[in-house]
């Protein structure tokens, strides 16, 4: 695994969340009470940017047409979306989150 920094853990916000991007992937960083959760940052059903919408339950939702996602797995928990969204592996360093885009979670190929 090759993670790289992403941001400083105080620039994560606890009901929203942070955009990155590593190497060439824009990933979303969000927070549910002390884990930290990276996922790429593209509704797979409308391909807008999830980190604009909110984060609650373990889910964040897409602000365009309310479909959610698992933090945890990236499957969608209500539709209009289908199909799961790439997690990737993260590792609270310090102060610090890194995340490891080289390794999908739950198998799904990031775009």
């Amino acid at each position: 695994m090759t993670f790289e920094r992403a941001c400083a853990l105080a620039d994560v916000p606890t009901d929203e969340a942070l955009a990155v991007t590593i190497d060439r992937y824009d990933v979303a960083i969000a927070r549910d009470g002390e884990e930290v959760f990276a996922l790429q940052d593209l509704c797979s059903h409308a391909a807008v940017s999830l980190s604009e919408g909110e984060v609650a339950n373990c889910t964040i939702e897409c602000w365009l047409h309310g479909s959610t996602f698992d933090l945890r797995t990236g499957k969608p928990t209500t539709f209009p979306a289908t199909e799961p969204v790439a997690t990737f592996p993260v590792e609270v360093r310090g102060d610090d989150v890194y995340v490891d885009v080289e390794t999908t979670l739950n198998g799904v190929t990031p775009t």
